[in-house]
């Protein structure tokens, strides 16, 4: 039976995860709009658009170690 430490950390993994989803998905907006405005201005800013489109998921992977570091702590 898990004590209460254990719940404590499975839900600081979830909540690092969701947040920085949830953080990444907010930038991710924006950028990919601006992205997309730019590339019906000029085709040749595809790949800029791309790269900064991708930078924010980043993010996600940091809350994903942060995750996984908590998970082996248990």
């Amino acid at each position: 039976m898990a004590d209460v430490g254990s719940g404590l950390i499975a839900i600081g993994a979830g909540l690092a995860v969701g947040l920085a989803g949830i953080g990444s998905a907010i930038a991710e907006a924006s950028i990919g709009a601006a992205a997309v405005g730019a590339m019906a201005e000029d085709e040749k800013l595809f790949g800029k658009g791309l790269i900064l489109t991708v930078i924010p998921e980043t993010i996600v992977i940091f809350g994903l170690v942060v995750a996984i570091l908590l998970w082996l702590n248990m």
